[in-house]
């Protein structure tokens, strides 16, 4: 920058302040390698070189799948009254199951009968229950996983493991990985959102974070409670100065940002911020459509249905049509599946709040051709207990008309992005208390995953604090019976 007024006479340099400011044009030189091994590697794209950290990047072998939705039954849906039908559970009500072998943490009560009625769909006739009757009816496009196990049947360390790998360790969400890897294919929204109605889910921001990746590839936080554009967004639209200033302000804001950071090129923190704020802008126009399902036609918000898990299902959608790589959508703050009582009427009403939507997302996407090459992901940190929860104290002091955690066996579907629909994927026992079957733990669902994104898992890698990190962490194996 010149200065053209009055110069103070110039001050001794220290033999610091020489040596940075001789060193100042080797160090722009090395720039580019600096951001390299922080991330931000400069990419050819069809324009030339470029190094934004967000710019459509190549995988490592050809990709099934270009978009992941996420639907997160927070708190952990039942898989014995949805997905997992166990006829035995009615010979047993109210009694002692029959095996001394289940590996069982907490003291539950005796076998607890399925309220809800499962029915046959689809060519391939795979049961389901009739909690997700529309879900149902696309079940040829869906492979039902029965065998997934985790590690511990508590919320937080299970909801770490399934969103970012790692139970007890702060480690980067898989759709950090997963826009670390592939970029996004619109730059003027996030290439990572992650939405739940009335605030955060247990362990919050956590669920959705980069950690040591550059912090570009943080999800983005929607409150989707809220329909209008300016608060789902805060400050999305600024009403005191016109466009052209904005634009201004922001060139010059960008100026100032790229010497800050040639004078800092170790503090990669400082590159999301600037991204950031230009993202911040270009998302004036681009989130206000992508938002608004009111431009939608009747007939398709009548098929998703009324309310606010319908309306971010048909936003997820919206998403992924104009590029957004990596949706997460959340059932809620807080864990609303976690029926430890009352499951006949709790499960019945967080079902009737999605499932039509769910119905409607399948349908939909395959209609505008976008079903092959999204991935839809629905289920919950684990499942729950065949048995009854034992009466406590608190909400469900004196019912005996619920299901406590399970982490040792639950279920999780899949469908589009290259899945082989029309399937079940392992078993759990008699009773649903354990997979014990074609077993898949969280690791390999990861390793899974990457797969149908054109990843190898383990060489999805980012290198910190002297090792090479990755997803699935040493861990995980590709489940090649569920890929078409």
């Amino acid at each position: 920058m010149n200065n053209t007024g009055n110069h103070q006479p110039a001050l001794p340099l220290s033999r610091r302040e020489m040596l940075r400011r001789s060193g100042t044009g080797m160090a722009m030189l090395g720039l580019a390698s600096v951001l390299q091994d922080a991330g931000f590697a400069p990419t050819a794209d069809a324009a030339g070189v470029s190094n934004n950290p967000m710019v459509v990047r190549a995988p490592h072998f050809p990709a099934r799948a270009k978009h992941v939705i996420h639907i997160f039954l927070n708190g952990g849906s039942s898989h014995v009254d949805t997905f997992d039908p166990k006829p035995m559970l009615d010979k047993y009500a109210g009694k002692e199951l029959p095996t001394k072998n289940l590996r069982t943490e907490r003291k539950t009560g005796a076998a607890f009968a399925s309220p809800f009625k499962f029915q046959k769909y689809g060519e391939s006739g795979i049961e389901v229950s009739e909690l997700f009757a529309n879900v149902a009816r696309s079940i040829d496009e869906i492979a039902v996983v029965r065998s997934m196990h985790a590690d511990v049947p508590n919320h937080e360390p299970s909801l770490m493991l399934m969103n970012c790998g790692a139970s007890t360790v702060v480690r980067p969400s898989m759709g950090s990985w997963v826009t670390y890897g592939l970029g996004s294919e619109n730059q003027n929204l996030p290439g990572f959102i992650a939405m739940c109605p009335g605030g955060y889910p247990i362990k919050g921001p956590q669920n959705w974070q980069s950690a040591f990746l550059p912090g570009v590839y943080q999800g983005t936080y929607i409150d989707s409670k809220h329909a209008e554009i300016e608060k789902l967004i805060q400050d999305i639209r600024n009403h005191s100065i016109s466009d052209d200033q904005q634009q201004r302000q922001l060139a010059l804001l960008s100026e100032l940002n790229a010497m800050h950071l040639a004078e800092r090129p170790d503090e990669s923190a400082i590159e999301a911020r600037v991204q950031s704020f230009e993202l911040a802008y270009r998302m004036q126009t681009e989130a206000a459509d992508a938002f608004d399902v009111s431009r939608e036609p009747q007939h398709i918000l009548d098929m998703y249905g009324p309310g606010v898990q319908a309306r971010q299902i048909l936003v997820a959608r919206r998403l992924v049509e104009r590029g957004v790589r990596h949706v997460q959508l959340w059932h809620g703050a807080g864990q609303p599946w976690d029926n430890h009582d009352d499951i006949a009427v709790n499960h019945r009403r967080l079902a009737g709040e999605c499932d039509q939507a769910l119905g409607a997302l399948l349908v939909d996407l395959k209609q505008r051709g976008l079903l092959d090459s999204t991935l839809v992901i629905c289920g919950g940190e684990f499942g729950r207990t065949p048995t009854v929860e034992l009466p406590q104290k608190g909400a469900n002091a004196g019912k005996i008309n619920g299901r406590d955690h399970n982490h040792w066996g639950f279920t999780t579907w899949l469908a589009g992005g290259g899945i082989k629909g029309g399937q079940t994927y392992g078993a759990t026992d008699e009773f649903g208390f354990q997979a014990v079957e074609n077993k898949v733990h969280v690791h390999d669902l990861h390793a899974t995953i990457l797969h149908l994104l054109g990843f190898d898992h383990k060489r999805l890698t980012y290198r910190f604090a002297g090792r090479d990190f990755r997803l699935t962490d040493v861990h995980g194996r590709v489940v090649q019976e569920l890929i078409a």
